[in-house]
């Protein structure tokens, strides 16, 4: 039998958002809630003040430990962080693509 070839345009597809921006955004808003100096935040954290500004504009990819010590760093529970990193990712994803149904474009059919 003949397949059904979907030629509906294609939207550009948004990139999904890095993890790794979301948990930048999150501890500088964090920081700056508290009114915490970015230099003050890293003297505690035991990192430089260029990594951490780093950190937070999402360029680098902290590791668990480090992502420790600059929640510790700020009085902030890493569970939490981490919970509302996941959040915010969930909800600027993309929406999923509608299921394949019956197309409403046109249709190439081949024999």
């Amino acid at each position: 039998m003949a397949d059904v070839l979907d030629f509906q345009r294609k939207r550009k597809a948004e990139p999904e958002p890095l993890w790794r921006e979301e948990l930048g955004r999150s501890l500088r808003a964090t920081r700056e809630d508290r009114g915490d100096r970015l230099v003050d935040v890293a003297e505690r954290a035991g990192v430089s003040p260029q990594y951490l500004s780093e950190i937070e504009r999402g360029r680098k990819e902290p590791s668990s430990e480090m992502i420790a010590a600059v929640t510790g760093a700020l009085g902030i529970d890493l569970a939490d962080l981490l919970g509302s990193i996941a959040g915010q990712v969930r909800r600027s994803r993309p929406a999923a693509p509608a299921p394949v149904g019956r197309p409403a474009g046109p249709l190439l059919m081949a024999a």
